[in-house]
Protein backbone atom coordinates (compact mmCIF):
# COMPACT_ATOMS: atom_id res chain seq x y z
CA UNK A 1 0.00 0.00 0.00
CA UNK A 2 1.49 3.51 -1.06
CA UNK A 3 2.00 6.18 0.90
CA UNK A 4 -1.62 7.51 -0.31
CA UNK A 5 -3.27 4.90 2.07
CA UNK A 6 -0.91 5.89 4.75
CA UNK A 7 -3.66 6.51 8.01
CA UNK A 8 -2.74 10.03 8.60
CA UNK A 9 -2.74 11.29 4.83
CA UNK A 10 -5.43 8.90 3.68
CA UNK A 11 -8.94 10.51 2.58
CA UNK A 12 -12.23 9.32 2.88
CA UNK A 13 -12.35 8.34 -0.55
CA UNK A 14 -9.39 5.83 -0.35
CA UNK A 15 -11.01 4.70 2.99
CA UNK A 16 -13.63 3.67 1.14
CA UNK A 17 -12.34 1.58 -1.10
CA UNK A 18 -9.80 -0.31 0.50
CA UNK A 19 -12.42 -0.79 2.99
CA UNK A 20 -14.61 -2.28 0.30
CA UNK A 21 -11.52 -4.44 -1.12
CA UNK A 22 -11.39 -6.04 2.42
CA UNK A 23 -14.82 -6.77 3.11
CA UNK A 24 -14.84 -8.63 -0.17
CA UNK A 25 -16.13 -6.16 -2.94
CA UNK A 26 -13.48 -6.04 -5.66
CA UNK A 27 -15.83 -4.99 -8.91
CA UNK A 28 -17.39 -1.37 -9.34
CA UNK A 29 -20.11 -0.56 -12.55
CA UNK A 30 -19.64 3.09 -12.04
CA UNK A 31 -21.12 6.06 -14.22
CA UNK A 32 -19.62 9.17 -11.63
CA UNK A 33 -19.97 12.41 -11.65
CA UNK A 34 -18.32 15.37 -10.04
CA UNK A 35 -18.99 14.48 -6.74
CA UNK A 36 -17.47 11.22 -7.11
CA UNK A 37 -14.29 12.27 -8.61
CA UNK A 38 -12.49 11.73 -5.35
CA UNK A 39 -13.69 7.98 -5.50
CA UNK A 40 -12.59 7.65 -9.17
CA UNK A 41 -8.89 9.09 -8.11
CA UNK A 42 -9.07 6.65 -5.32
CA UNK A 43 -9.03 3.66 -8.35
CA UNK A 44 -5.73 4.79 -9.22
CA UNK A 45 -4.30 5.14 -5.16
CA UNK A 46 -5.89 2.06 -3.83
CA UNK A 47 -4.93 -0.99 -6.42
CA UNK A 48 -7.71 -3.98 -6.90
CA UNK A 49 -10.97 -2.79 -7.54
CA UNK A 50 -12.10 -3.22 -11.07
CA UNK A 51 -14.25 -0.70 -12.10
CA UNK A 52 -16.43 -0.86 -15.01
CA UNK A 53 -18.03 2.26 -17.03
CA UNK A 54 -21.48 1.95 -18.41
CA UNK A 55 -23.11 4.84 -20.10
CA UNK A 56 -26.56 4.60 -18.10
CA UNK A 57 -27.08 4.20 -14.49
CA UNK A 58 -29.87 1.38 -14.69
CA UNK A 59 -27.17 -0.74 -16.67
CA UNK A 60 -25.07 -0.44 -13.87
CA UNK A 61 -27.33 -1.50 -11.22
CA UNK A 62 -28.69 -4.44 -13.35
CA UNK A 63 -25.27 -5.57 -13.86
CA UNK A 64 -24.47 -5.29 -9.66
CA UNK A 65 -27.90 -8.06 -10.09
CA UNK A 66 -26.65 -9.99 -12.33
CA UNK A 67 -22.84 -10.17 -10.71
CA UNK A 68 -24.07 -11.66 -7.03
CA UNK A 69 -26.24 -13.64 -8.78
CA UNK A 70 -23.53 -15.53 -10.48
CA UNK A 71 -20.86 -14.71 -8.06
CA UNK A 72 -22.72 -14.96 -4.53
CA UNK A 73 -21.01 -12.01 -3.35
CA UNK A 74 -22.08 -7.98 -3.74
CA UNK A 75 -20.24 -5.78 -6.16
CA UNK A 76 -21.24 -2.07 -5.86
CA UNK A 77 -22.39 0.54 -8.04
CA UNK A 78 -20.86 4.51 -8.19
CA UNK A 79 -23.62 6.96 -9.06
CA UNK A 80 -24.04 10.45 -9.48
CA UNK A 81 -26.56 11.94 -6.50
CA UNK A 82 -29.96 11.61 -6.59
CA UNK A 83 -30.68 11.90 -10.25
CA UNK A 84 -28.25 9.10 -10.73
CA UNK A 85 -29.59 6.41 -8.53
CA UNK A 86 -32.93 7.72 -9.30
CA UNK A 87 -32.06 6.85 -13.26
CA UNK A 88 -31.28 3.13 -11.65
CA UNK A 89 -34.20 2.48 -9.79
CA UNK A 90 -35.88 0.34 -12.18
CA UNK A 91 -33.22 -2.25 -12.28
CA UNK A 92 -32.39 -1.89 -8.31
CA UNK A 93 -36.49 -2.77 -7.66
CA UNK A 94 -35.73 -6.01 -9.91
CA UNK A 95 -32.45 -7.10 -7.82
CA UNK A 96 -34.63 -6.47 -4.76
CA UNK A 97 -36.94 -8.92 -5.61
CA UNK A 98 -34.69 -11.26 -6.61
CA UNK A 99 -32.62 -11.16 -3.39
CA UNK A 100 -29.64 -9.67 -5.06
CA UNK A 101 -26.81 -8.02 -2.74
CA UNK A 102 -25.62 -4.81 -4.17
CA UNK A 103 -23.72 -2.00 -2.50
CA UNK A 104 -24.74 1.35 -3.59
CA UNK A 105 -22.33 4.19 -3.62
CA UNK A 106 -23.65 7.55 -4.39
CA UNK A 107 -22.00 10.81 -4.42
CA UNK A 108 -23.42 13.72 -2.32
CA UNK A 109 -23.00 17.44 -2.45
CA UNK A 110 -20.60 18.77 0.39
CA UNK A 111 -22.43 19.21 3.41
CA UNK A 112 -21.80 22.92 3.41
CA UNK A 113 -23.49 22.95 -0.04
CA UNK A 114 -26.74 21.24 0.46
CA UNK A 115 -28.05 24.24 2.37
CA UNK A 116 -27.58 26.35 -0.47
CA UNK A 117 -30.28 24.09 -2.99
CA UNK A 118 -28.16 23.72 -5.53
CA UNK A 119 -29.85 22.64 -8.90
CA UNK A 120 -28.94 18.82 -8.18
CA UNK A 121 -29.32 18.98 -4.74
CA UNK A 122 -32.24 16.00 -3.77
CA UNK A 123 -33.30 14.18 -0.74
CA UNK A 124 -31.15 11.23 -1.67
CA UNK A 125 -32.08 9.04 1.04
CA UNK A 126 -35.75 9.49 0.73
CA UNK A 127 -35.06 8.02 -3.76
CA UNK A 128 -32.78 5.20 -2.50
CA UNK A 129 -35.15 4.41 0.44
CA UNK A 130 -38.01 1.87 -1.56
CA UNK A 131 -35.29 -0.07 -3.49
CA UNK A 132 -32.99 -0.32 -0.41
CA UNK A 133 -32.93 -2.61 2.77
CA UNK A 134 -29.91 -0.21 4.37
CA UNK A 135 -29.66 3.50 3.81
CA UNK A 136 -27.18 5.60 5.32
CA UNK A 137 -25.09 8.94 4.65
CA UNK A 138 -21.35 9.25 6.03
CA UNK A 139 -21.17 12.08 7.90
CA UNK A 140 -17.11 12.91 7.95
CA UNK A 141 -14.17 11.13 6.59
CA UNK A 142 -13.13 9.13 10.02
CA UNK A 143 -16.78 7.83 9.31
CA UNK A 144 -16.62 6.74 5.62
CA UNK A 145 -14.59 3.51 6.25
CA UNK A 146 -17.03 2.06 9.18
CA UNK A 147 -20.01 2.75 7.13
CA UNK A 148 -18.81 1.35 3.99
CA UNK A 149 -18.14 -2.14 6.09
CA UNK A 150 -21.76 -1.84 6.95
CA UNK A 151 -23.12 -1.84 4.27
CA UNK A 152 -21.11 -4.49 2.74
CA UNK A 153 -22.77 -6.61 5.77
CA UNK A 154 -26.27 -5.38 5.11
CA UNK A 155 -25.49 -5.97 1.48
CA UNK A 156 -25.04 -9.82 2.50
CA UNK A 157 -27.80 -10.52 4.89
CA UNK A 158 -29.19 -13.49 3.10
CA UNK A 159 -30.34 -13.84 0.63
CA UNK A 160 -28.99 -10.86 -0.28
CA UNK A 161 -29.81 -6.94 -0.21
CA UNK A 162 -29.43 -3.55 -1.74
CA UNK A 163 -27.68 -1.59 0.72
CA UNK A 164 -26.74 2.62 -0.60
CA UNK A 165 -24.58 4.37 1.58
CA UNK A 166 -24.32 8.19 0.51
CA UNK A 167 -20.93 9.89 0.03
CA UNK A 168 -20.86 14.11 0.55
CA UNK A 169 -17.72 15.03 -1.59
CA UNK A 170 -16.37 16.50 1.97
CA UNK A 171 -16.21 13.60 3.24
CA UNK A 172 -14.41 11.90 0.21
CA UNK A 173 -12.13 14.88 -0.14
CA UNK A 174 -11.18 15.28 3.50
CA UNK A 175 -8.38 13.66 5.03
CA UNK A 176 -8.62 11.44 8.28
CA UNK A 177 -9.96 8.93 6.33
CA UNK A 178 -9.50 5.43 8.16
CA UNK A 179 -9.84 1.57 6.50
CA UNK A 180 -12.20 -0.08 8.71
CA UNK A 181 -12.35 -4.42 9.42
CA UNK A 182 -14.85 -6.76 7.54
CA UNK A 183 -17.82 -7.51 9.45
CA UNK A 184 -19.02 -10.96 9.93
CA UNK A 185 -21.76 -11.28 7.54
CA UNK A 186 -25.60 -12.47 9.56
CA UNK A 187 -25.94 -16.36 9.87
CA UNK A 188 -29.16 -17.07 7.73
CA UNK A 189 -32.26 -17.69 10.63
CA UNK A 190 -33.49 -21.35 10.87
CA UNK A 191 -36.30 -22.68 9.19
CA UNK A 192 -39.62 -22.79 10.78
CA UNK A 193 -38.83 -26.02 12.71
CA UNK A 194 -42.94 -25.84 14.39
CA UNK A 195 -44.64 -26.55 10.57
CA UNK A 196 -42.29 -29.47 9.51
CA UNK A 197 -44.72 -31.84 10.56
CA UNK A 198 -47.49 -30.14 8.98
CA UNK A 199 -45.33 -30.17 5.94
CA UNK A 200 -44.07 -33.58 5.86
CA UNK A 201 -47.53 -35.33 5.86
CA UNK A 202 -49.13 -32.61 3.23
CA UNK A 203 -47.15 -34.01 1.02
CA UNK A 204 -48.55 -36.85 -0.12
CA UNK A 205 -49.88 -37.97 -3.72
CA UNK A 206 -50.21 -35.92 -6.90
CA UNK A 207 -53.16 -33.67 -5.33
CA UNK A 208 -49.87 -32.14 -3.08
CA UNK A 209 -47.17 -29.35 -4.32
CA UNK A 210 -43.61 -28.60 -3.48
CA UNK A 211 -43.44 -24.78 -4.86
CA UNK A 212 -39.66 -24.12 -4.96
CA UNK A 213 -38.04 -20.28 -5.51
CA UNK A 214 -34.57 -19.03 -3.94
CA UNK A 215 -31.64 -21.13 -3.07
CA UNK A 216 -33.86 -24.29 -3.69
CA UNK A 217 -33.43 -24.01 -7.16
CA UNK A 218 -29.64 -25.01 -7.13
CA UNK A 219 -28.54 -28.34 -8.76
CA UNK A 220 -27.77 -30.09 -4.98
CA UNK A 221 -31.00 -28.53 -3.89
CA UNK A 222 -33.07 -29.75 -6.56
CA UNK A 223 -31.87 -33.44 -5.96
CA UNK A 224 -33.42 -33.09 -2.64
CA UNK A 225 -36.73 -32.20 -3.59
CA UNK A 226 -36.88 -35.25 -6.84
CA UNK A 227 -36.25 -37.72 -3.65
CA UNK A 228 -39.01 -36.17 -1.84
CA UNK A 229 -41.30 -35.66 -5.12
CA UNK A 230 -40.94 -39.71 -5.77
CA UNK A 231 -41.17 -40.79 -2.14
CA UNK A 232 -44.81 -38.92 -1.51
CA UNK A 233 -45.76 -38.56 -5.32
CA UNK A 234 -46.07 -35.28 -5.03
CA UNK A 235 -45.41 -32.92 -7.77
CA UNK A 236 -42.52 -30.04 -8.22
CA UNK A 237 -43.13 -25.97 -9.60
CA UNK A 238 -41.28 -23.23 -9.00
CA UNK A 239 -42.54 -20.06 -8.86
CA UNK A 240 -42.75 -18.11 -11.90
CA UNK A 241 -39.75 -15.56 -11.95
CA UNK A 242 -36.33 -16.89 -10.52
CA UNK A 243 -33.14 -15.47 -9.64
CA UNK A 244 -31.51 -18.23 -10.65
CA UNK A 245 -32.16 -21.86 -11.59
CA UNK A 246 -30.09 -24.93 -12.42
CA UNK A 247 -31.47 -26.86 -15.66
CA UNK A 248 -30.20 -29.75 -18.03
CA UNK A 249 -30.19 -32.93 -18.98
CA UNK A 250 -28.94 -34.73 -15.47
CA UNK A 251 -31.09 -32.02 -13.51
CA UNK A 252 -34.02 -32.17 -12.01
CA UNK A 253 -37.02 -30.69 -13.98
CA UNK A 254 -39.02 -28.00 -12.41
CA UNK A 255 -41.21 -26.35 -14.63
CA UNK A 256 -42.70 -22.87 -13.51
CA UNK A 257 -46.34 -21.23 -12.30
CA UNK A 258 -47.22 -19.90 -15.73
CA UNK A 259 -47.58 -15.97 -15.74
CA UNK A 260 -51.14 -16.06 -17.96
CA UNK A 261 -53.31 -15.92 -14.91
CA UNK A 262 -55.85 -18.59 -16.50
CA UNK A 263 -52.93 -20.79 -17.52
CA UNK A 264 -51.58 -20.41 -13.43
CA UNK A 265 -54.68 -20.97 -12.35
CA UNK A 266 -55.42 -24.46 -14.11
CA UNK A 267 -52.30 -25.74 -13.39
CA UNK A 268 -52.34 -24.78 -9.61
CA UNK A 269 -56.15 -26.11 -9.33
CA UNK A 270 -55.67 -29.38 -8.54
CA UNK A 271 -53.40 -28.91 -5.14
CA UNK A 272 -55.24 -29.17 -2.54
CA UNK A 273 -52.10 -28.71 -0.29
CA UNK A 274 -48.57 -27.13 -0.94
CA UNK A 275 -45.56 -26.58 1.07
CA UNK A 276 -43.64 -23.48 0.43
CA UNK A 277 -39.83 -23.98 0.35
CA UNK A 278 -37.57 -20.45 -0.91
CA UNK A 279 -41.24 -19.15 -2.34
CA UNK A 280 -44.35 -17.02 -1.68
CA UNK A 281 -47.81 -18.49 -1.81
CA UNK A 282 -48.87 -17.60 -5.84
CA UNK A 283 -50.48 -14.66 -6.60
CA UNK A 284 -51.19 -12.84 -9.59
CA UNK A 285 -48.86 -10.24 -11.54
CA UNK A 286 -51.85 -8.05 -11.80
CA UNK A 287 -55.18 -7.63 -10.93
CA UNK A 288 -57.75 -8.31 -13.70
CA UNK A 289 -61.70 -7.86 -13.67
CA UNK A 290 -63.63 -10.70 -12.53
CA UNK A 291 -60.95 -12.93 -11.97
CA UNK A 292 -59.03 -14.04 -8.52
CA UNK A 293 -55.65 -12.31 -7.57
CA UNK A 294 -55.22 -15.45 -5.52
CA UNK A 295 -54.14 -18.31 -8.07
CA UNK A 296 -54.45 -21.17 -5.66
CA UNK A 297 -57.96 -23.44 -5.03
CA UNK A 298 -60.20 -22.25 -2.70
CA UNK A 299 -59.63 -24.22 0.58
CA UNK A 300 -55.47 -24.96 -0.33
CA UNK A 301 -53.79 -25.96 2.63
CA UNK A 302 -50.41 -23.67 2.18
CA UNK A 303 -47.50 -24.65 4.54
CA UNK A 304 -45.05 -22.18 4.71
CA UNK A 305 -41.73 -23.78 6.20
CA UNK A 306 -39.06 -21.92 4.40
CA UNK A 307 -38.81 -18.11 3.20
CA UNK A 308 -35.95 -17.56 1.01
CA UNK A 309 -34.07 -15.52 3.69
CA UNK A 310 -34.06 -18.50 5.91
CA UNK A 311 -31.80 -21.64 5.93
CA UNK A 312 -33.50 -23.79 2.72
CA UNK A 313 -30.57 -26.12 2.90
CA UNK A 314 -31.80 -27.59 6.12
CA UNK A 315 -35.21 -27.13 5.08
CA UNK A 316 -34.82 -29.41 2.38
CA UNK A 317 -32.84 -31.98 4.34
CA UNK A 318 -35.25 -31.87 7.09
CA UNK A 319 -38.59 -32.20 4.87
CA UNK A 320 -36.43 -35.17 2.80
CA UNK A 321 -35.66 -37.03 6.52
CA UNK A 322 -39.55 -36.42 7.49
CA UNK A 323 -40.61 -38.12 4.54
CA UNK A 324 -38.22 -40.91 4.87
CA UNK A 325 -36.88 -39.85 1.35
CA UNK A 326 -33.09 -39.83 1.94
CA UNK A 327 -32.32 -42.99 -0.12
CA UNK A 328 -34.90 -42.73 -2.34
CA UNK A 329 -33.49 -41.39 -6.22
CA UNK A 330 -35.00 -38.40 -7.00
CA UNK A 331 -37.81 -38.72 -9.99
CA UNK A 332 -37.98 -36.09 -12.75
CA UNK A 333 -34.57 -35.90 -13.65
CA UNK A 334 -34.06 -34.51 -17.45
CA UNK A 335 -32.82 -36.59 -20.07
CA UNK A 336 -30.60 -35.30 -22.70
CA UNK A 337 -32.72 -35.08 -25.84
CA UNK A 338 -31.83 -32.73 -28.90
CA UNK A 339 -35.18 -31.42 -30.62
CA UNK A 340 -35.18 -31.85 -34.29
CA UNK A 341 -33.40 -29.02 -36.13
CA UNK A 342 -36.09 -26.12 -36.88
CA UNK A 343 -37.37 -24.55 -40.31
CA UNK A 344 -39.41 -22.00 -41.74
CA UNK A 345 -40.38 -18.62 -40.58
CA UNK A 346 -39.05 -17.24 -36.66
CA UNK A 347 -42.06 -18.47 -33.94
CA UNK A 348 -42.06 -18.92 -30.75
CA UNK A 349 -42.01 -22.98 -30.94
CA UNK A 350 -39.09 -22.89 -33.89
CA UNK A 351 -36.93 -20.34 -31.60
CA UNK A 352 -36.96 -22.80 -28.73
CA UNK A 353 -35.87 -25.71 -30.80
CA UNK A 354 -33.36 -23.45 -31.89
CA UNK A 355 -32.14 -22.52 -28.93
CA UNK A 356 -32.47 -26.25 -27.49
CA UNK A 357 -29.82 -27.53 -29.94
CA UNK A 358 -27.58 -24.69 -29.16
CA UNK A 359 -27.28 -23.81 -25.64
CA UNK A 360 -23.79 -25.07 -24.65
CA UNK A 361 -22.63 -27.05 -21.93
CA UNK A 362 -22.50 -24.59 -18.96
CA UNK A 363 -24.30 -21.54 -20.68
CA UNK A 364 -26.13 -19.06 -18.39
CA UNK A 365 -29.26 -17.53 -19.95
CA UNK A 366 -30.50 -14.05 -19.13
CA UNK A 367 -33.82 -14.62 -20.14
CA UNK A 368 -36.09 -11.46 -20.88
CA UNK A 369 -37.99 -12.68 -24.10
CA UNK A 370 -41.06 -11.90 -22.31
CA UNK A 371 -43.84 -13.68 -24.83
CA UNK A 372 -41.51 -15.13 -27.40
CA UNK A 373 -40.05 -16.73 -24.19
CA UNK A 374 -42.80 -18.65 -22.82
CA UNK A 375 -42.24 -22.05 -25.42
CA UNK A 376 -38.32 -21.99 -24.11
CA UNK A 377 -38.43 -23.57 -20.75
CA UNK A 378 -40.00 -26.96 -21.47
CA UNK A 379 -37.59 -27.41 -25.05
CA UNK A 380 -34.91 -26.70 -23.35
CA UNK A 381 -35.33 -29.06 -20.14
CA UNK A 382 -33.06 -31.91 -22.01
CA UNK A 383 -30.61 -29.35 -23.33
CA UNK A 384 -26.70 -29.71 -21.47
CA UNK A 385 -26.65 -28.11 -18.37
CA UNK A 386 -27.11 -24.66 -17.20
CA UNK A 387 -28.16 -21.70 -15.39
CA UNK A 388 -31.48 -20.25 -16.32
CA UNK A 389 -31.91 -16.54 -14.86
CA UNK A 390 -35.33 -14.33 -14.87
CA UNK A 391 -36.93 -11.25 -14.39
CA UNK A 392 -38.01 -10.75 -10.40
CA UNK A 393 -39.21 -7.77 -10.39
CA UNK A 394 -40.77 -7.24 -13.47
CA UNK A 395 -39.50 -3.91 -14.43
CA UNK A 396 -38.00 -4.54 -18.34
CA UNK A 397 -34.82 -3.42 -19.65
CA UNK A 398 -33.37 -5.99 -17.07
CA UNK A 399 -31.87 -8.65 -19.44
CA UNK A 400 -28.63 -6.84 -21.24
CA UNK A 401 -27.30 -5.58 -17.87
CA UNK A 402 -28.00 -8.95 -15.64
CA UNK A 403 -25.88 -10.80 -18.54
CA UNK A 404 -22.66 -8.03 -18.02
CA UNK A 405 -22.68 -8.61 -14.54
CA UNK A 406 -23.14 -12.51 -15.30
CA UNK A 407 -20.20 -12.56 -17.89
CA UNK A 408 -17.98 -10.12 -15.53
CA UNK A 409 -18.61 -12.89 -12.38
CA UNK A 410 -18.20 -16.03 -14.94
CA UNK A 411 -15.53 -15.07 -17.55
CA UNK A 412 -14.89 -18.34 -18.05
CA UNK A 413 -18.62 -19.07 -19.09
CA UNK A 414 -20.82 -19.01 -22.08
CA UNK A 415 -23.55 -15.80 -21.23
CA UNK A 416 -26.77 -15.88 -23.98
CA UNK A 417 -29.16 -13.31 -23.48
CA UNK A 418 -32.37 -13.90 -24.69
CA UNK A 419 -34.60 -9.91 -24.80
CA UNK A 420 -37.72 -8.83 -26.54
CA UNK A 421 -37.03 -5.80 -28.64
CA UNK A 422 -39.21 -3.26 -26.30
CA UNK A 423 -36.88 -4.33 -23.42
CA UNK A 424 -34.01 -3.83 -25.20
CA UNK A 425 -34.25 -0.16 -25.85
CA UNK A 426 -34.43 0.80 -22.17
CA UNK A 427 -30.70 -0.57 -21.96
CA UNK A 428 -29.71 -0.38 -25.16
CA UNK A 429 -26.50 1.46 -23.32
CA UNK A 430 -25.40 -1.90 -22.33
CA UNK A 431 -23.26 -2.77 -25.45
CA UNK A 432 -21.06 -0.12 -25.39
CA UNK A 433 -20.16 -1.95 -22.03
CA UNK A 434 -20.28 -5.46 -23.54
CA UNK A 435 -18.02 -4.21 -26.24
CA UNK A 436 -15.29 -2.29 -24.14
CA UNK A 437 -14.65 -4.70 -21.94
CA UNK A 438 -14.93 -7.40 -24.37
CA UNK A 439 -17.28 -9.85 -22.62
CA UNK A 440 -18.50 -13.12 -24.47
CA UNK A 441 -22.10 -12.71 -24.34
CA UNK A 442 -23.87 -13.32 -27.17
CA UNK A 443 -27.69 -11.70 -27.30
CA UNK A 444 -30.75 -12.50 -29.43
CA UNK A 445 -33.26 -9.69 -30.01
CA UNK A 446 -36.70 -11.07 -30.55
CA UNK A 447 -38.13 -8.00 -32.85
CA UNK A 448 -41.86 -8.64 -33.25
CA UNK A 449 -41.63 -4.58 -33.55
CA UNK A 450 -44.60 -4.28 -31.09
CA UNK A 451 -44.88 -4.54 -27.26
CA UNK A 452 -46.74 -7.99 -27.77
CA UNK A 453 -47.34 -8.70 -23.95
CA UNK A 454 -49.11 -5.61 -23.55
CA UNK A 455 -51.45 -6.63 -26.51
CA UNK A 456 -52.32 -9.56 -24.40
CA UNK A 457 -52.82 -7.94 -21.23
CA UNK A 458 -55.22 -5.29 -23.37
CA UNK A 459 -57.67 -8.65 -23.90
CA UNK A 460 -56.89 -9.48 -20.21
CA UNK A 461 -57.96 -6.50 -18.62
CA UNK A 462 -61.39 -6.37 -20.49
CA UNK A 463 -60.70 -4.30 -23.49
CA UNK A 464 -62.41 -6.05 -26.43
CA UNK A 465 -62.75 -3.06 -28.95
CA UNK A 466 -59.30 -1.50 -29.02
CA UNK A 467 -58.71 1.21 -31.57
CA UNK A 468 -56.06 2.32 -33.48
CA UNK A 469 -54.93 5.00 -30.88
CA UNK A 470 -54.72 2.57 -28.44
CA UNK A 471 -52.84 -0.19 -30.88
CA UNK A 472 -50.52 2.82 -31.74
CA UNK A 473 -49.35 3.28 -28.40
CA UNK A 474 -47.96 -0.38 -28.31
CA UNK A 475 -46.41 -0.75 -31.69
CA UNK A 476 -42.35 -0.65 -32.80
CA UNK A 477 -42.80 -0.01 -35.85
CA UNK A 478 -43.06 3.21 -36.57
CA UNK A 479 -39.92 3.94 -37.47
CA UNK A 480 -38.68 0.80 -37.57
CA UNK A 481 -35.77 -0.35 -35.05
CA UNK A 482 -32.23 -1.67 -36.01
CA UNK A 483 -30.66 -3.80 -33.56
CA UNK A 484 -27.80 -4.81 -35.69
CA UNK A 485 -27.39 -1.34 -37.04
CA UNK A 486 -27.08 0.04 -33.12
CA UNK A 487 -24.96 -2.80 -32.12
CA UNK A 488 -22.38 -2.11 -34.99
CA UNK A 489 -21.94 1.35 -33.98
CA UNK A 490 -21.26 0.32 -30.20
CA UNK A 491 -18.56 -2.20 -31.47
CA UNK A 492 -20.52 -4.85 -31.56
CA UNK A 493 -20.62 -7.59 -34.01
CA UNK A 494 -24.26 -8.49 -35.17
CA UNK A 495 -26.16 -9.65 -38.11
CA UNK A 496 -30.10 -10.16 -38.75
CA UNK A 497 -32.25 -13.28 -39.69
CA UNK A 498 -35.59 -14.00 -40.23
CA UNK A 499 -36.14 -17.90 -40.01
CA UNK A 500 -35.13 -20.86 -37.81
CA UNK A 501 -32.69 -21.72 -39.76
CA UNK A 502 -30.39 -18.66 -40.02
CA UNK A 503 -30.78 -18.41 -36.35
CA UNK A 504 -29.13 -21.53 -35.47
CA UNK A 505 -26.48 -20.73 -37.02
CA UNK A 506 -26.00 -17.31 -35.89
CA UNK A 507 -26.56 -18.49 -32.81
CA UNK A 508 -23.27 -21.36 -32.90
CA UNK A 509 -21.53 -17.97 -34.81
CA UNK A 510 -22.23 -15.95 -32.16
CA UNK A 511 -20.90 -18.52 -29.09
CA UNK A 512 -17.76 -19.10 -31.57
CA UNK A 513 -17.11 -15.39 -31.54
CA UNK A 514 -14.94 -14.42 -28.70
CA UNK A 515 -16.91 -11.20 -26.94
CA UNK A 516 -20.33 -9.91 -28.15
CA UNK A 517 -22.59 -11.08 -30.95
CA UNK A 518 -25.94 -9.88 -31.40
CA UNK A 519 -28.50 -11.40 -33.12
CA UNK A 520 -31.79 -9.57 -34.50
CA UNK A 521 -34.51 -11.94 -35.20
CA UNK A 522 -37.19 -10.26 -36.93
CA UNK A 523 -40.37 -12.10 -36.60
Amino acid sequence: MNDQTDTDKMNGADSLVQTLLDSGLDTCFTNPGTSEMHFVAALDHVPGMRSILVLQEGVATGAADGYYRMAGKPACTLLHLGPGLANGLSNLHNAKKAGSGVVNIVGEHAVTHIELDAPLTSDIEGIARPVSHWVHTSLSAADVGADAARAVQAANVAPGQVATLMLPSDTAWNEGGTVAPALEPAVRPAFDAAALAEAVAALSGPDSLLLLGGAALSAEMLEVAGRIAAKTGCKLLSEWANARQERGAGRVVVNRVPYPIDQALETLAPFKRIVLVGARAPVGFFAYPNKPAILTAEGTQITNLCTTGQDIEAALAALCSGADATGTAPAHVAEASTPDKPSGPLEPGGIAQALARSIPEDAIIVDEAITTGRAFFPATAGAPKHTWVNNCGGSIGYGMPVAIGAAVACPDRKVMALVGDGSAMYTVQALWTMAREGLDITIVIFANRVYKILRGELTNVGVSNAGPKAMDMLSLDQPTLEFAQMAKSMGVEATQVSDCEALELAIETGLAHKGPYLIEAVM
